[in-house]
């Protein structure tokens, strides 16, 4: 029987950004007893995780895309892990997301470090 190959590091290039960032250390010890409890509650029956629909709203507050959810998602940034603030998605919707936030944080952070370069005083080639 072959030994099984131990699993490599990706290229860094080819890391995804959920391996560059330190937000599953900051996930509480029982998260996936958490995550197991929302995948359940946005299930059709409420009784099986493995059914657990997305609740990304389409259109109509009422009005979810439905797909099978694999990704327990905050709905406000930061670490609050109540299940108020928590919601099922599918894997494309939850990319949709922390795409989207990871690009305001970059504009916010740009933003800083633009400031940080800004002259008080005129340009003395324009005065």
């Amino acid at each position: 029987m072959p030994k099984p190959q131990p699993r490599r590091d990706p290229a860094p290039s080819r890391r995804s950004n959920w391996d560059k960032s330190d937000r599953r250390s900051r996930l509480p010890p029982d998260w996936d007893k958490i995550r197991r409890r929302i995948l359940k509650r946005d299930s059709p029956n409420g009784l099986n995780w493995r059914l657990a629909e997305c609740q990304w709203k389409i259109s109509d507050p009422d009005d979810i895309c439905g797909q099978k959810a694999t990704d327990v998602d905050h709905i406000r940034r930061g670490d609050d892990h109540r299940d108020s603030n928590l919601q099922s998605l599918c894997g494309m919707h939850h990319r949709r997301k922390s795409s989207s936030e990871g690009g305001e944080g970059n504009a916010v952070n740009r933003r800083k470090i633009d400031a940080s370069f800004r002259r008080e005083e005129d340009h003395p080639g324009i005065i």
